[in-house]
């Protein structure tokens, strides 16, 4: 069992919750190991359509955990290793791999909504950012904390941010790690949607999962696919990898049965998406 992720999946939508209130759910060294391992298993089954990571207690993150820091693990210094060129080699690709897990929200192939209750700080944006989509209760706020620790964020803030909201808003909040709450964050599109409470968050976060889920598997990855490709390529390039795209994995079953259902008043049912090989 997770030690870091309580683990729920029904009807096509599998809920994530962060279950280390007490600890603020810092991101020890089995949160880096359990949330890869969970996204393969729902992406490499297609157990699940739509992915929700939500959180418990008073806060949604407070980051990296100061164990990581202290030598509480291995996670950042090789044991018996102690010339500083293979230390600091170690550390470059300790760094690349704590991005890899966060990249991994993007690389699957199912929706991942992220449901922000409090704070939601340093590494917790690293992860949020990640995410297909944001929501956010109304008393929650967003924090860049690495500068007010005297370091970089180094997990993917500073690559996303900026690409999330306006570039200056970005930059403000990554040099002076100020606090920025949720009417602001939804305001500059950082956050879809602000929810009164938690319990509000949690059931409006899960029925938009669900309405996504009711949709074609196939065509919501290929969404999800096409959007990420287009961020990162220009114009010319994205509709080149759209048509691509389109004339392998367009095939008119799953619009026949759009156009069936609705003519026969009653919900679609689509295939799964099938194993990852």
């Amino acid at each position: 069992m997770p030690e870091c992720f309580d683990v729920e999946v029904t009807d096509g939508v599998a809920h994530l919750r962060l279950n280390r209130p007490d600890a603020l759910n810092t991101m020890t060294p089995d949160f880096w190991r359990e949330l890869p391992e969970l996204l393969d298993e729902i992406d490499r089954n297609a157990s699940a359509r739509v992915v929700v990571l939500s959180s418990t207690g008073r806060h949604f993150s407070a980051g990296m955990d100061l164990a990581v820091f202290t030598g509480g693990s291995d996670l950042l210094t090789e044991p018996g290793v102690s010339e500083a060129g293979r230390r600091r080699a170690h550390l470059f690709q300790t760094v690349l791999k704590l991005q890899d897990v966060f990249t991994k929200l993007e690389a699957i192939r199912q929706p991942v909504l992220a449901a922000v209750q409090g704070g939601c700080i340093g590494g917790a944006v690293d992860l949020v950012c990640a995410a297909d989509m944001r929501y956010a209760t109304a008393d929650s706020f967003f924090c860049v904390q690495e500068i007010n620790i005297g370091m970089t964020a180094d997990v993917g803030t500073l690559q996303r941010l900026p690409k999330l909201i306006p570039e200056g808003v970005a930059r403000e909040l990554a040099y002076t790690g100020d606090r920025m709450p949720a009417e602001r964050a939804k305001d500059v599109g950082l956050v879809n949607e602000v929810f009164a409470d938690h319990d509000a968050l949690i059931e409006g976060v899960l029925d938009i999962a669900a309405r996504i889920a009711a949709h074609s598997p196939l065509a919501v990855w290929g969404t999800k696919e096409v959007v990420n490709f287009a961020r990162d390529h220009t114009v010319a390039d994205s509709l080149r990898y759209m048509a691509a795209w389109q004339s392998g994995m367009f095939q008119p079953g799953d619009m026949m049965e759009e156009f069936a259902a609705k003519a026969e008043r009653r919900t679609p049912s689509f295939e799964d998406l099938g194993k990852r090989p």
